[in-house]
């Protein structure tokens, strides 16, 4: 991964500083549900704010398609910034033009302001020239603290960092550093986990990850459609019979790579998919007909567990079974706590990231005690996949 410079390479006092983050919260009834990103966003808008700088935070919110749509403002994050920062947080009904421009104008060292919504400008998805250089002439110089928006380039993401000296913020660093950890130069052996439905959502990341790592774990539905590819009868589970030829591909290149795949041993099948039915363990070659796959079996937790004894890094992606219907989630939680503890006692390196991740890492109640665990969802997975981030390469370019 080239070099790219972070708040230790800038001497923020005094400075005009554009920091975007991503403030893209869940909101019900108004109220925000989850902090998470507000609360790791803090370290930045702090350390920025305690050497001087004047900090004006740039964020998209929802998907206002170019319009002033009221209930999609930042107006109300301004509030949940200053209680997590513990300081005010001024606010701008634009964020660009004349009232950006007089609330930035207003600023004193150590100030904070959230602009408006970038989305409220058609330009911004589009990366617009016009737009990035409206808001450059805001700031001296540009912090990218939002991983979780580096895979769009957008005018704030991408087109900004390209006028202005550009860093990363403490977030964006620690993504960097924990991604470089995980595949970039990792410690091996590696293990790679990847759950999730569909075979066709995770080509290009089962591809790359076969290509990089030393043991790969398929879990979830997809793992289905590898078994029925291998001539398995699955059943009523639910796989993808179109992708089975795929399925095989992966399997040889994977073989020709000297990675070794790791599919489900046993099974825990049930005849209809709902909250605690009756259920049984079976071996991958005999599930009823009449049945279908949820979850993965206690033998094969078992085989994960002892690739995992081996391991130096761990790259997460995806639960192992239906995790958010009980029990079916008895095997992510199981492995989970294994990553945990091998984490704590024995110094594995384990990154987990995507959506369903990391619901079903906080549902094991793991989270907190592994390596990293990224909220970036989109922009974890392209990455994972091998493809360039354009918030990523505006910040290695400048």
């Amino acid at each position: 991964m080239a070099a790219f410079r972070t708040l230790d390479d800038l001497d923020a006092q005094g400075k005009r500083v554009l920091l975007r983050a991503d403030l893209n919260v869940p909101v019900r009834d108004g109220a925000i549900t989850d902090r998470t990103r507000i609360e790791r966003l803090s370290p930045t808008i702090k350390e920025l704010s305690d050497k001087g700088a004047k900090v004006v935070i740039l964020s998209h919110f929802d998907r206002p398609k170019g319009k002033r749509v009221p209930e999609m403002s930042l107006r109300p994050l301004a509030e949940a910034l200053s209680s997590v920062i513990g300081k005010p947080v001024a606010f701008a009904d634009d964020c660009i033009g004349p009232e950006a421009e007089a609330a930035v104008a207003k600023l004193q060292d150590g100030d904070v302001l959230l602009l408006e919504n970038t989305r409220y400008h058609a330009g911004e998805e589009k990366n617009d020239p016009e737009l990035s250089a409206a808001l450059a002439k805001l700031g001296d110089a540009y912090v990218n603290d939002a991983f979780s928006a580096a895979h769009r380039a957008h005018s704030s993401t991408e087109g900004v960092a390209k006028l202005l000296p550009a860093y990363a913020g403490r977030l964006m660093q620690a993504e960097l550093e924990a991604l470089q950890a995980a595949l970039g130069s990792p410690s091996r052996p590696v293990v790679a986990i990847v759950g999730g439905a569909k075979v066709s959502t995770k080509l290009d990341l089962l591809g790359n990850l076969s290509k990089k790592v030393d043991v790969l774990v398929i879990g979830g539905a997809m793992a289905n459609t590898f078994l029925a590819a291998q001539g398995y009868d699955m059943g009523k589970s639910l796989q993808e019979a179109e992708m089975h030829a795929t399925a095989l591909q992966i399997l040889q290149e994977a073989k020709a790579g000297n990675c070794e795949i790791l599919l489900p041993r046993d099974l825990v099948v049930a005849a209809e998919f709902k909250a605690h039915p009756a259920t049984r363990t079976v071996a991958v070659d005999s599930v009823p007909s009449d049945m279908m796959a949820l979850d993965v079996g206690p033998e094969t937790v078992d085989a994960i567990e002892d690739r995992l004894r081996k391991a130096s890094t761990l790259v997460w992606n995806g639960p192992l079974g239906a995790f958010e219907t009980p029990p079916f989630d008895a095997a992510t939680v199981a492995v989970a706590e294994s990553v945990a503890g091998l984490t704590q006692s024995a110094g594995l390196k384990s990154i987990g990231g995507g959506g369903d991740t990391v619901a079903a890492l906080r549902h094991a109640g793991v989270a907190e005690r592994m390596t990293y665990v990224s909220t970036a969802g989109g922009a974890f997975l392209e990455w994972l996949e091998g493809k360039t981030l354009p918030g990523v390469a505006a910040l290695q370019q400048n």
